[in-house]
């Protein structure tokens, strides 16, 4: 996601539907965040890959859960709210849908089951605060903020109706996504942006960090900067 700035005024999906498409929005309990026209070509790249390799992963033609690339609209009401009085819209950088019931013309209304943001020095801290807790409360089961420059992805797992403590992986192997185990099968995902020699069948290098790097990835949505960091340094593998 791009642009993280807002304006303070209380608005609705019905709102957002008269807006001019010159200028992206999302909302996010009511207050609209601009959102940047084109993204960097290293976002692009970076969420495509990830989109790439989510759509071949879930080809089957039996396969019930979809992949869809921003631009989409996914609304997230309360309960059986309609509509045009729903406050929270927001177009996730990557997603995949696994009821059908939740796609429409529209968009996506419901949570989507996996949830990716690529991440950049202006959204960092609004992808990984405020969206973050949108995600939780909707009942997102996975959240992936992928930080494309150092190479990392921060993975939040939903589990009793709240994320629990998030995995840190480096990108350089293949990263486990829950919404593609089936049986108890970890189906690895090959990871996004990879460069030079690849470990290709080899899993990243995941850990749970250590409590002080929780406390800052969720204050200032900062990545731990490679295995040089103490935050990295800390993990409990």
């Amino acid at each position: 996601m791009e642009a993280a700035r807002h304006t303070r005024d209380r608005h609705t999906y019905g709102d957002y539907l008269a807006w001019p498409d010159d200028v992206r929005y999302e909302l996010i309990d009511g207050e609209a965040y601009p959102m940047a026209p084109a993204p960097t070509l290293e976002h692009q790249e970076v969420a495509g890959e990830i989109f790439r390799q989510l759509a071949n992963a879930l080809a089957d033609p039996g396969q019930a859960c979809r992949p869809f690339i921003a631009p989409v609209d996914v609304r997230l009401p309360r309960a059986a709210e309609a509509d045009e009085l729903i406050d929270t819209v927001v177009q996730p950088d990557v997603l995949v849908v696994c009821d059908p019931a939740k796609l429409d013309r529209r968009g996506v209304r419901g949570a989507p089951d996996l949830v990716v943001e690529v991440l950049s020095p202006a959204t960092a801290s609004h992808d990984h605060r405020r969206k973050r807790q949108v995600y939780e409360r909707a009942g997102v089961r996975e959240f992936w903020l992928v930080h494309p420059t150092d190479r990392m992805v921060t993975i939040y797992r939903l589990a009793e109706s709240r994320f629990g403590k998030p995995e840190i992986c480096e990108l350089a192997g293949e990263t486990p996504v829950a919404i593609l185990s089936g049986d108890g099968l970890r189906r690895p995902l090959p990871s996004a942006h990879r460069s030079g020699k690849a470990a290709r069948g080899r899993r990243d290098r995941c850990c749970s960090p250590a409590p002080s790097c929780v406390g800052r990835l969720t204050e200032t949505g900062s990545p731990p900067r490679s295995g040089r960091s103490p935050c990295w340094r800390s993990c409990r593998r």
